[in-house]
């Protein structure tokens, strides 16, 4: 029989996240394993600037601010989201977000990681990279990802 004592859901706090977020808290339950929260602020943080076309960027975010949200995010998911039938361990981190993944997962014997995907394609994909998919081929550990129930399926 398989044991899953340790499961990891790392989150960006999208609608996909929590599509994902369903598929870990009930692989905690039925395992009665504890579920690890993480969020990870990506630390091209520095880059970042308001991409709309009617505002002029001010310059990149303090990191202690970004994750200072960030925190309060993941305190207000676990809140909100977690019922009190589940151990939850919860962090924020900071750096790649596919390359914290993989070094939590591994540093805290993590069994299953349960991840969101965009399912982006083809220059998508090409452009941005996937999390996920990095994930997937990296992690020290077997990897559940979840796609948006409602997204339309279209043939490459």
């Amino acid at each position: 029989m398989i044991q899953i004592n340790k499961l990891l859901f790392p989150t960006d706090f999208s609608e996909l996240s929590e599509a994902a977020l369903k598929y870990a808290l009930q692989f905690a339950r039925d395992y009665k394993a504890e579920l690890h929260v993480i969020h990870v602020v990506d630390e091209a943080y520095q880059y970042w600037m308001s991409m709309a076309p009617s505002t002029v960027p001010v310059g990149a975010p303090i990191v202690e601010d970004v994750v200072r949200n960030a925190s309060k995010s993941l305190e207000k998911l676990v809140a909100d989201k977690l019922s009190q039938d589940v151990t939850v361990v919860h962090q924020v981190l900071i750096g790649r977000p596919f390359l914290e993944i993989i070094k939590y997962a591994k540093a805290q014997s993590i069994d299953l990681i349960v991840i969101g995907t965009h399912g982006r394609g083809g220059l998508g994909q090409m452009l941005m990279g996937s999390v996920a998919e990095k994930v997937v081929r990296k992690a020290p550990c077997p990897v559940l990802t979840v796609h948006h129930p409602e997204r339309e399926f279209i043939l490459p």
